[in-house]
This record gives structure tokens, sequence and C-alpha cells, in this order.
């Protein structure tokens, strides 16, 4: 097993299990600040053990748990215009970007349409609509839903041309306590729709992001006292830089060749 994988199991292992609603009920945030970190195995090892301690006097954070599972095989496809509008948006850092994707968690079969928007301080905001079996991603209610979110949050209209242009799957637990949510990734992979090149992550680092309710939380302060700061790192920008290195690179080279070391 990839130790990344290993490392993210027993902490959800370690982890009382609860359901999707209970999740929702401890971690619901009306204004979150969401912080990404790269995360070594060894590091992330030993911080989830102390979260999960069910000793801790404010409470031992707990897994989400569905059908049994406590960590789970997620997959999504990312859109974009063929000039990859939603990227450039994303690297120059504008105001009124946003990022396009179909989501599927494969071991509960759920799927989801999601427009992902910079809200304010930058911290993301998420708008879902859930797919039925047979749904195109992109059919009739989905591109009608984009257009009601861009033009209510934006003022402005959803744009043409668009494709798919990464997918990328993972492992994924998602630790939870009231107020705070983190949501962790191992095994990443990404390919280029366009050329069909694939790049795998580092196997001995775990993809974290913290969601609190504005100030950093119990796990950024364990993060931060072992040296590891919050970074910006996504999926899509940083797969896709890593999969064609003529584009402009967001985030920087380093934090790509930290994440894909085969990346060219």
């Amino acid at each position: 097993m990839i130790p990344a994988v290993r490392a993210l199991a027993r902490a959800a292992m370690a982890a009382r299990p609860v359901p999707l609603a209970d999740v929702r009920a401890r971690a619901g945030l009306l204004d979150p600040s969401v912080r990404s970190y790269l995360v070594p195995v060894e590091v992330f090892t030993a911080v989830a053990a102390e979260l999960t301690d069910r000793r801790r006097p404010d409470g031992a954070f707990v897994a989400l748990c569905h059908n049994g599972r406590r960590w789970f095989r997620c997959r999504s496809v990312s859109y974009d215009t063929p000039d990859l509008r939603s990227f450039h948006d994303h690297r120059l850092g504008r105001r009124a970007r946003y990022s396009i994707r179909e989501a599927l968690c494969e071991d509960t079969g759920e799927r989801q349409f999601e427009i992902e928007l910079a809200g304010g301080r930058g911290a993301p905001v998420t708008h879902r609509r859930p797919l039925l079996p047979g749904d195109a991603a992109l059919g009739p209610a989905s591109r009608g839903f984009l257009a009601s979110v861009l033009d209510r949050s934006y003022g402005i209209a959803p744009p043409d041309g668009l494709g798919r242009v990464l997918e990328t799957d993972c492992t994924r637990a998602t630790l939870v306590a009231d107020g705070q949510r983190l949501t962790c990734d191992a095994a990443l992979r990404c390919r280029d729709v366009a050329t069909g090149r694939t790049l795998r992550a580092d196997g001995g680092l775990v993809l974290v992001r913290s969601r609190t309710a504005g100030r950093p939380g119990e796990a950024d302060r364990l993060l931060d006292d072992c040296g590891i700061r919050a970074g910006e790192f996504t999926a899509y920008c940083g797969g896709l830089s890593a999969l064609r290195p003529e584009l402009t690179a967001h985030p920087s080279r380093r934090v790509i060749r930290t994440v894909f070391p085969a990346a060219g």
C-alpha cells in the first residue's frame, strides 16, 4: 500500500466513525477559512494521532463513515474553455474566478456537479447540484445551474466551449471536530484529457485541506508547530501545470516538483 494511503487509513480507523449528517452538523461553517497543506506522511501520522486521541480535553476528531467505510476513492473531471480561461484566471488571482467540475465518490456512487468560486478573503465557496444516474455533467439542468450561480455571484454569463480538461482521482478521508473539517487526500493521480498523459503525486505526501470558522484551528496549529506552512495548491491548476510545462506555473514550480516528482 502507498505510504500516504496507509497513514490516511490508520488515521480514519483511529477516529470514531460518524455519518455524513453528523459531519455537516459539527462542521457547518457560515464563513469558512480554507488552508491547504502538503504534509509528509510522518508528520501527518503524528498530527492525526494527536487529533484523534479520544482523551483530548476538547474532544477528538471523528471520521466520516458511509456503509462501514472511512476512506473513499474519489474521482473528478475539471471543465474549462479551449483557452483555459479558468486556469489562467486562477493563476492571475482574478476576483471573478471559478472552477467547474464533476465529482464522483466511487464507493458511494454519489455524483455532484460543482462550481467553486473565490469567496471573501480568497476562501473558496462551493455550489453543488446532485447528478442522477445517466445525467450528463454538462446537461441542460447543470448549464442552467451554472448560469444562475455565475450571474448571482459575479453578474457574468457562463463561458462557451466548455470541455473536459483534467481527470483526477485520489483516496480521501474526512476528519471533523466542532467548527473544523479536514479533507485528507492521498495517492493523487492527474490525467490530461487532451494528451492522455498521467502523473502521480508523491506517495509520501498527504494533501490536507483545513476548513475552520475563521481563525486557525487545532490542526492548523499542530501543523505549524511541525514546520508545515499553508500554501496554495489545487489538483486542477497544480496538476495541469505539471502535465503541461509550457503553461506558466501556478503554484510555483518548486511546489509542483514536490507534489509530482516526475513532472518535467
